[in-house]
């Protein structure tokens, strides 16, 4: 039943299937640990001893520190798969260790904040880690013109798993005694390990069903002893050739724009709206809103990319972001938060799916876990400058009003440099090298004919 449904969604595979699995899996981690429960558990619980804007600091470090920490690492371990052909092995490897951290979150005492940060950081670095080599499946389990599809189905059935585990967390949160829970805090604590369970279960039929790409060495002369060496040598040699992937490069530096504009609406929309008087059960109740929102229109943005262009249909998403901008600009009531929440629930999966398979396409099938490697990079670092420019621009005109106003140059400048992406020219840069590929390979299968063959 649920195959056919999948199916019916746009996954019509065995391995497309399973490898959208793993959003189902790991989208548990990012709605109840990231944003719905590990915050307020961290500042009234593990630092409980701490007055509030000290606890907040504190979390704010950790979020920074585990950002740069995977920014570091990203394009190294994508070069390392690559270069090993161990993608599904690293995955394995970081989902072990994020969800091991996950679990662990249930032995986190009052006032343990050391704890508490460490395991926060260790996960943030696990899940993270583990999305590079994910993403770089995509193009493995999806022709080119399937893309789009699948990585909205994606993102679409990861909106699903992650909703429907956070409302169950929230009611033994909010209801612990009915559940069997003691308080709140040890029904907080199960919700952490039923998110590592979750993520590990539902990650199987990736494991079982997506076939590994096999690793793609340079071969000839100089070929690194060791991984790491070797992985080292691909990203000097991607630096160099990064002039070849021009499109791709510059879908990148259009991301770090618009998603700094995304990332700032969604990590700074429960502040600004308990600073206009927004209740937090409505911010609650506007943030599950958008999770299930997230599920019809990230199929909807799945089936417009192959129908008008993935451009045109990324250009709509950003049009309803700077609307959403200009809502909360004018946001006074409850309503109107609602309000927002629903134009950012039509668009967040949708673009976020499309930015993903537009930029599967445009970058070299040998190199798919580098490339998303630093696509991880822009994802990160576009967590921190859009905060940092409303800081400023609250600090300029005194008004948070007119920062959430500010936000909306991201989504201009985004996509002015999405404007010039030309699509086409990327495509045919990936197949040129496609073909040298095939005819290096073809090469080095006549040469081994003149070799004697082992005994």
């Amino acid at each position: 039943m649920i195959a056919r449904l999948l199916t019916r969604a746009g996954l019509v595979t065995p391995e497309q299937r399973a490898w959208a699995w793993y959003d189902w899996a790991n989208s548990a981690y990012f709605t109840t640990v990231i944003t719905a429960v590990f915050p307020a558990f961290f500042t009234t619980y593990a630092a409980s001893g701490f007055e509030p804007a000290r606890a907040t600091a504190r979390f704010a470090a950790m979020s920074s520190l585990s950002v740069g920490i995977v920014a570091v690492l990203s394009p190294l371990l994508g070069a390392i798969a690559d270069y090993t052909g161990a993608r599904k092995r690293l995955l394995a490897v970081f989902l072990v260790v994020g969800a091991s951290s996950c679990a662990a979150m249930a032995f986190i005492g009052e006032g343990q904040w050391q704890l508490a940060a460490a395991l926060f950081v260790i996960g943030n670095v696990g899940v993270s880690a583990s999305l590079v080599f994910y993403d770089s499946l995509l193009p493995v389990v999806a022709r080119p013109e399937e893309t789009d599809r699948v990585s909205a189905a994606g993102y679409a059935w990861g909106y699903l798993g992650g909703g429907v585990l956070l409302l169950i967390n929230l009611l033994w949160i909010l209801q612990p005694a009915t559940f069997g829970f003691a308080s709140a805090a040890s029904a907080t604590k199960a919700a952490f390990v039923s998110v590592a369970i979750w993520w590990i279960v539902f990650a199987i039929p990736l494991f079982r069903r997506v076939p590994e790409p096999a690793g793609h060495f340079t071969g000839g002369r100089g070929v690194p002893a060791t991984a790491v060496a070797g992985a080292f040598t691909r990203l000097a040699g991607t630096f160099r050739e990064i002039r070849r992937y021009r499109q791709a490069f510059l879908l990148l530096l259009a991301m770090l724009l618009y998603q700094d504009g995304i990332q700032t609406i969604i990590r700074m929309a429960s502040v600004y709206g308990a600073e206009v008087g927004i209740e937090q059960t409505s911010q609650i109740a506007a943030f599950v809103m958008v999770q299930f929102l997230g599920i019809p229109f990230s199929f909807l943005f799945g089936r417009l990319g192959p129908r008008i262009g993935t451009r045109p249909a990324l250009f709509i998403a950003l049009a309803v972001y700077s609307l959403a901008t200009v809502l909360g600009y004018f946001m006074t009531t409850a309503v109107h938060f609602f309000m927002l929440a629903g134009l950012v629930g039509t668009v967040q999966g949708g673009s976020q799916a499309l930015s993903r398979s537009l930029f599967s396409r445009l970058i070299p099938i040998d190199k798919t876990a580098e490339f998303f490697g630093f696509y991880a990079v822009v994802e990160r670092f576009a967590t921190m400058l859009g905060p940092i420019v409303f800081t400023i621009s609250v600090a300029l005109t005194g008004s948070s009003r007119s920062a959430v106003l500010a936000i909306m140059l991201f989504f201009i400048a985004g996509g002015a440099l999405l404007w010039v992406v030309d699509e086409a020219a990327g495509v045919r840069a990936v197949r040129e090298r496609e073909q040298e590929l095939r005819t290096a390979f073809h090469t080095s299968a006549q040469s081994s004919k003149h070799v004697a063959p082992p005994r």
